[in-house]
């Protein structure tokens, strides 16, 4: 992602938005703004902007004139917060685009625990953490790669029809975080 890219998404109800279409597929600025609770002229507002920005597009083939529906462009996009966190005029965009983020992760799991879920899934989901790790950058790195892979595969499989169960299949949300921490030392 490139610096008007951050710039263009970095905007709370922007990102809501997005994510909405994301995870639940196209939508009109009415249906948005219904489920944000928010105006419709604002969300159409945030709407051609997403757009303006290639993070969504208009969906042609449902709708009429007066109603224009939505949808996020399929497009792998990658954010390396190094490129922008020497650039004072992409630094206020990076901090709203993360502070947004990890609001919506959270956001999300308390939502999941809240949720009433069978035992089945009650007991498939997991918050799981390990504090004991001691690893050098590059050995973070090499976790981080091994776990992304073993989503992607899955992905791949669950895109591709070829996971098994798939009568039985839910949007699942994955969430790593993985990062160090300072020693109370300051080390």
């Amino acid at each position: 992602m490139d610096a008007r890219s951050l710039r263009g998404l970095a905007h709370p109800l922007r990102m809501r938005i997005l994510d909405l279409l994301v995870l639940d597929g196209p939508d009109t600025a009415t249906g948005l703004a219904r489920r944000l609770g928010e105006n419709t002229g604002t969300v159409s507002w945030h709407l051609r902007h997403l757009a303006d920005h290639g993070f969504i597009e208009e969906d042609t083939e449902r709708g009429t004139r007066r109603e224009r529906w939505w949808r996020a462009v399929r497009v792998a996009r990658r954010l390396d917060t190094n490129d922008f966190r020497h650039d004072p005029d992409s630094r206020g965009a990076l901090s709203v685009y993360l502070h947004e983020t990890v609001q919506r992760d959270f956001e999300q799991v308390t939502t999941y625990l809240a949720e009433d879920w069978d035992e089945e899934w009650r007991d498939a989901g997991t918050l799981s953490r390990w504090q004991d790790l001691r690893l050098t950058p590059e050995q973070l790195a090499a976790l981080n790669a091994e776990l992304e892979a073993v989503v992607v595969r899955h992905r791949a499989a669950a895109r591709d029809g070829t996971a098994a169960g798939a009568d039985d299949a839910r949007p699942v949300l994955v969430q790593l975080q993985s990062f160090p921490r300072k020693e109370r030392d300051g080390g």
